[in-house]
């Protein structure tokens, strides 16, 4: 029980970790992807400006410096401008979107946009466009535009080469801190751990002191029951009061005790056992009670099913089961026991017509002492712990139960447990 609660803290520590983690990770990389596309966007523009002055309008056209190459942009005046110009492509064009002039190799296959000053072409290799305006110093109108260019490789590579070293270290953060949770959630659980182990010697203690005093009760008033010459008037039923009430304390002792015992059985005593002869042995022994209320109790079990565990144990899950299923089954109805292989599990089914079980109720029947205010009620000598047992013994067997009900149908607890 304790691995499991350890296990769900160990788990709920390390998402919430996880998420504070991804949340960073995705904040850094946002900031890191926008600080460098303006770095991207204003190296652009100013190559665009510093070229815009080589730039003006003569006799309706474009014209540039006489020492320019046909349809080439001139080179920079400085070195830096050199570098920047040799990594990107520049383009002009006229007042109607016809490019007059090019340079470089890289350049948008995309139309031009006015309206859209900073173009990205998706494909294999990104490309980032900025376009300005052309300003005529004299009039003051736009007699053109220039685009300069720049492939976003670099960019894309500084942006995997980051998401990688942020997953590599939200990962290794995520190992590192679940060998500190390990022991966190261990310290953690050690005073829980030691107060339930306290509580349970405690139930077993108590309950193991109660059994005297209470079969002394239940003795002396069985005796007074086989021989109730002298008793006055109302005294008898007095009696059958306090034996069926020691009767029904006994059984709730009996239950406490083997709940506060089962989690100390060795596991290492388990011995492979016969789960059909188990079954069969459980419908033989309350056919007699099946045949009282007129209740036909079948099995429908496969030959051979066999797995380790706890025979006694294994024996009273099923035994519960199946005296719940007739207690709770009216007069003439049917229950049936089914078990068979599934891949590596034994799954034994335990079907009844009975009462039902509302549908709000079916997430509370295995918690200890609850039980139903309807219908459920009417077994009288049961001490609400029963199914809680069934759970605790199948849950150590490393199985599980299930159930399904619907009111006035019938139930069906399923068990699972694992070869």
């Amino acid at each position: 029980m304790f691995k499991q609660i350890r296990f769900r803290l160990l788990t709920a520590y390390l998402m919430v970790l996880a998420g504070i983690l991804v949340t960073f990770a995705v904040g850094v990389r946002v900031l890191f992807h926008h600080v460098l596309s303006q770095q991207i966007t204003e190296k652009l523009t100013t190559i665009a400006q510093s070229t815009m002055t080589s730039v003006e309008m003569k006799n309706g056209r474009l014209q540039f410096d006489s020492d320019l190459p046909s349809r080439q942009i001139p080179p920079a005046n400085s070195l830096k401008l050199q570098q920047l110009f040799s990594e990107t492509g520049l383009e002009i064009f006229d007042r109607t979107g016809k490019r007059v002039a090019q340079s470089g190799q890289v350049s948008l296959t995309l139309p031009l946009s006015v309206q859209q000053p900073i173009q990205i072409q998706s494909g294999q290799v990104r490309v980032e466009g900025v376009t300005i305006p052309i300003i005529d110093s004299d009039t003051t109108q736009t007699i053109g535009y220039i685009r300069s260019s720049q492939p976003l490789t670099e960019l894309d590579e500084n942006l995997t080469k980051l998401d990688l070293g942020l997953g590599g270290g939200i990962l290794l953060a995520l190992m590192l801190s679940s060998i500190g949770g390990i022991w966190l959630t261990k310290q953690a659980m050690q005073p829980v751990e030691a107060s339930f182990q306290r509580l349970q010697q405690f139930t077993a203690d108590a309950s193991h002191e109660l059994r005297s005093p209470l079969m002394a009760i239940k003795t002396n008033t069985q005796v007074a029951l086989k021989y109730p010459t002298g008793m006055r008037e109302g005294d008898l039923d007095k009696f059958e009061s306090i034996d069926s009430a020691t009767t029904q304390m006994t059984r709730l002792t009996e239950d406490l005790l083997w709940l506060a015992r089962t989690d100390g059985i060795d596991r290492k005593k388990w011995a492979r056992i016969e789960l059909t002869e188990v079954l069969a042995n459980v419908i033989q022994t309350h056919q007699a009670l099946a045949l009282s209320k007129q209740i036909e109790l079948r099995g429908e079990i496969s030959p051979a099913l066999m797995l380790t565990g706890d025979r006694s144990q294994l024996l009273r899950v099923f035994t519960n089961l199946v005296e719940n299923a007739l207690h709770y089954t009216p007069d003439g109805g049917i229950v049936i026991v089914t078990a068979e292989r599934f891949r590596q599990q034994i799954i034994v089914r335990v079907r009844d017509t009975g009462v039902g079980i509302a549908p709000e109720h079916l997430s509370k029947i295995f918690d200890r002492f609850w039980r139903a205010d309807t219908s459920r009620t009417q077994w009288e000598g049961g001490s609400g712990l029963g199914l809680a047992i069934v759970r605790s013994i199948v849950s150590r067997h490393g199985g599980k139960i299930t159930v399904s009900s619907e009111l006035n149908r019938g139930s069906c607890f399923t068990v699972r447990l694992p070869i």
